[in-house]
């Protein structure tokens, strides 16, 4: 039952999050192909990667991946910053322009925390938030607290899908 209702929260977040995205970046000026879109959430994924990690991430060449960030960097969704450990790298870090963005679904995701309040009981939001680690192949989810953030990963891949703040 928890794990249906987290994937049916899951889910509608993420609609809502792709609406958003496509309705703000549409016909503007520096506005996101779907593709972008796409590679500037990976970014965001991978926590500020290289382009090196950025590409093997998707598969593909480096040079794709130095267009499609130079591509994002020009649109002004993204940087490029020195490595404080090898000053010959550079990794991907997004710009306040994205997170103007991400912060509109920010009324979407409070909604959705007091949602999880009001229809999980006490005892299901205690198992939220001690977390579950998969078991068996079918488990599809590893989801975990980290102070008061619950984060939901594919248990399979390990990729972050959602992070999701909830207030005390």
């Amino acid at each position: 039952m928890l794990e249906e209702n987290m994937m049916l929260i899951a889910d509608k977040m993420k609609l809502a999050f792709l609406r958003r995205i496509f309705d703000q970046v549409r016909e503007r000026e520096g506005s996101l192909s779907a593709m972008e879109a796409f590679s500037v959430e990976v970014i965001h994924d991978l926590h500020e990667p290289t382009i090196r990690e950025f590409a093997a991430f998707l598969n593909i060449s480096q040079s794709n991946a130095t267009y499609k960030v130079n591509s994002l960097i020009k649109k002004g969704y993204i940087e490029k910053q020195n490595s404080i450990i090898d000053r010959r790298e550079y990794h991907l870090v997004l710009t306040d322009k994205y997170y103007g963005y991400t912060n509109t679904v920010r009324g979407y995701v409070d909604k959705m925390c007091k949602q999880v309040e009001k229809t999980f009981t006490e005892e299901e939001q205690k198992n939220l938030r001690r977390g579950n680690v998969p078991k068996e192949m079918e488990d599809k989810w590893f989801f975990y607290m980290k102070r008061n953030r619950l984060y939901a990963h594919r248990s399979w891949t390990g990729i972050m899908i959602y992070m999701v703040e909830l207030t005390p």
